[in-house]
């Protein structure tokens, strides 16, 4: 069955390559079609299109549909196009000709619009909801860890002394940064596209502004053409988002490969965290956020592959932009995944707390002194100047003492505060 027939089925092979695996992706629509639905038919009861009698049966056969998709027995069958011609099948069976009257003042198009941008809506909120909770890992392991000591770095060279609690203070505060991207998707999806038809508006007196409060969007896209442009703006939002994400899990990802080779030995897992080599005893692999940095990395290539596929496309409606559900509709599933790995393998961090003993990292602390001499009353470029010429010589003996006392430094790292900026931005999408 297919919405649009007219009498002919077009040649199989075709069929196949145009619809492609659509089918298997629209089963993650099913429930947001059945809630498009039924905020449209009780619009059309109330513009005249449906009888009080029409939309109660109406209502009640989508009702029975969204309690088969929550029980996993909804099935788009062999020779059905999608879920929105299954769903209109369902209903016709059951209930006679009345069904078919629920595509009254909709295109497909506007259809399809609606399920993704419920679809979107409600995988920004999941997507928030993990990185909330990773952020408040990280946040805790901060506060854990606060005063432990660790090595920082610029160019790969030893710098200036960092902490533990910097560190994972530094990613719980990234996320921050990457939620206000989130956000700003979560705002372009949470508007109505219902009502532009296929793209040109209805003849029908629609009221867009009811299907909107039904279905909880905070506002309508207005003009009917800019709502059929916003099918790929949407995901290209989502997905410069879940790229920003996956740039921090990546970077952590990397940092916690690198910080466990025994060069640095800052941090370890148990063993049962880690894997094997088959032919060195010894080894015990960072597996998991070797698989975590390779995932992340490819998830910052949705963007492209959306803008890619967006390029050059006219005006209005095009067959090209049913790929985007290939594209979007796993990476936002990925995106969860590698966040509530990264969290789970933080329950089982092992910081080593006595990093900075190693004569190593001496060197660490030659900023501290400069600036204690200069606090004394040396001015800055002599005090510089006193501490250069000390490890040029091979004199200088660190104080290993660290007085970092101004907001987001070492002895002052404002978690509380990075926590408020947290939920500012949570609450406009939880």
């Amino acid at each position: 069955m297919k919405l649009w027939s007219k009498g002919f089925e077009p040649n199989k092979m075709i069929e196949v390559f145009t619809v492609g695996n659509d089918r298997e992706l629209d089963m993650r629509l099913a429930r947001y079609d059945v809630q498009g639905s039924l905020a449209h038919i009780k619009m059309l009861e109330s513009i005249g299109l449906l009888t009080a009698d029409e939309l109660e049966v109406l209502t009640g056969g989508l009702n029975d549909i969204a309690e088969m998709i929550d029980r996993g027995e909804f099935r788009i069958e062999p020779g059905v196009e999608d879920v929105h011609s299954q769903v209109e099948f369902i209903l016709t069976q059951r209930l006679g000709d009345v069904g078919k009257k629920i595509h009254s003042g909709r295109s497909r198009n506007d259809q399809v619009l609606v399920d993704l941008k419920l679809f979107m809506r409600d995988e920004l909120r999941n997507i928030a909801v993990a990185a909330s909770r990773l952020f408040e890992k990280f946040q805790e392991l901060s506060e854990r860890y606060k005063d432990v000591l660790m090595p920082g770095y610029t160019h790969l060279q030893v710098a200036m002394p960092s902490s533990f609690g910097l560190w994972f203070g530094a990613y719980a505060e990234s996320l921050v940064d990457d939620m206000q991207i989130l956000a700003a998707a979560y705002d372009i999806a949470n508007q109505n596209p219902l009502g532009s038809a296929a793209g040109y508006g209805s003849s029908f007196p629609l009221d867009r502004t009811m299907t909107t409060r039904e279905l909880g969007f905070a506002t309508m896209h207005y003009n009917v053409v800019a709502a059929q442009m916003s099918r790929g703006k949407t995901e290209r939002a989502a997905a410069m988002a879940i790229g920003a994400i996956a740039s921090t899990v990546g970077h952590f990802a990397m940092d916690v490969c690198m910080y466990m080779c025994q060069n640095y030995g800052f941090v370890s897992f148990p063993d049962e965290f880690t894997t094997g080599s088959s032919i060195m005893p010894h080894k015990k692999n960072p597996d998991v956020f070797e698989i975590m940095r390779g995932k992340c990395n490819r998830l910052q290539s949705v963007a492209n592959e959306v803008a890619m596929l967006l390029a050059n496309l006219p005006l209005g409606y095009n067959r090209d932009l049913q790929l985007l559900k290939d594209i979007i509709f796993p990476a936002t599933t990925e995106m969860v995944q590698c966040m509530d790995m990264c969290a789970f393998m933080l329950h089982h961090i092992i910081v080593n707390r006595d990093i900075i003993v190693d004569e190593k990292y001496d060197y660490l602390f030659t900023v501290e002194d400069v600036n204690r001499l200069a606090l004394s009353g040396v001015p800055f470029r002599e005090a510089y100047k006193r501490v250069g010429m000390q490890v040029q010589r091979g004199e200088y003996k660190p104080t290993r003492e660290v007085h970092h006392t101004h907001e987001g430094s070492i002895g002052n790292l404002c978690n509380a505060e990075i926590k408020l900026k947290m939920q500012q931005v949570l609450d406009r999408i939880i």
